[in-house]
């Protein structure tokens, strides 16, 4: 794959308390706010934001680190310039206060904004609510941003934060107290909550998912998929579901695993929306 020139989408910016950001924006209906894994916003996380908009939402793309539509792979760019791209971000996003990598019980400022956006988004696009879809790095930003009633389909891909280097790590997910305790509020009214995963995948480890099984009850859906379901050809070890280790043939697990998030966020958020909009 080779990098994506973005032409079909829109690039808007979005202010915050003082935090502008650009957002690429596509499609119409209700708003699913799509985050990208690590290390930016790759040409194959914006073919999920093409699926998410064809299935009647308006998918929008926050650009919180990297550089959109670069393709990360060796391929694209030669193995010294994929290294150079991964540890240029490393080292920003480890020391930036809008993200907690490693320390577990909080959740990212960066949420915040997040949530700003969400609420922008759904008085824009109308609808009963905001998607989320959350991927690795941002996994746990799409469950942090269900405190707010507006977010009716959050969806986590491979969680990775905090990173899995301890076992209090690994049983945890990237959220304060008090904004988890409002999330299994939710729940108990009604909030569903999709999560996904590589069974050996040692950064979105299986501790984690027992932990939210274990905080979130029967809200909680976990879509477990086999390593040997993973593309082969993708550079890293099982992790990226929806993304670089999709195999999009109709069959294929992490097909049937993407088709059921795109059913779960239009189930939840093209509910009586007008046609035509």
């Amino acid at each position: 794959m080779s990098d994506d020139d973005l032409t079909d989408f829109q690039h808007n910016t979005f202010t915050y308390a003082g935090k502008t950001r650009t957002i690429f924006r596509r499609g119409r209906g209700p708003a699913v706010i799509v985050m990208a894994e690590f290390p930016g916003i790759s040409p194959e996380v914006f073919d999920f934001a093409r699926r998410v908009s064809a299935s009647g939402c308006t998918a929008v793309v926050p650009h919180l680190y990297g550089n959109p539509g670069r393709d990360p792979s060796p391929a694209a760019h030669g193995r010294a310039a994929a290294l150079a791209n991964v540890v240029g971000q490393i080292g920003p996003i480890c020391v930036s206060r809008e993200f907690v990598v490693f320390a577990t019980g909080r959740t990212s400022p960066v949420v915040h904004w997040l949530r700003a956006l969400a609420e922008h988004e759904h008085r824009r696009c109308g609808g009963p609510g905001v998607g989320a879809v959350g991927m690795c790095f941002t996994g746990g930003f799409a469950l942090a941003m269900a405190v707010d009633d507006r977010l009716v389909a959050p969806v986590m891909s491979q969680p990775g934060l905090p990173l899995a280097l301890t076992a209090r790590q690994k049983c945890s997910i990237d959220l304060s107290p008090a904004d988890l305790a409002r999330v299994k509020q939710r729940c108990a009214e009604g909030l569903s909550v999709m999560g996904l995963r590589f069974r050996g995948d040692r950064r979105s480890p299986a501790e984690r998912f027992d932990f939210l099984r274990e905080q979130l009850g029967d809200a909680f859906t976990a879509i477990e998929l086999d390593d040997a379901d993973a593309n082969p050809n993708a550079v890293l070890s099982p992790h990226s579901v929806l993304t670089e280790h999709l195999i999009d043939e109709p069959g294929q697990p992490t097909r049937a695993a993407l088709d059921r998030v795109l059913d779960f966020l239009r189930e939840r958020l093209l509910i009586d929306f007008p046609t035509g909009r």
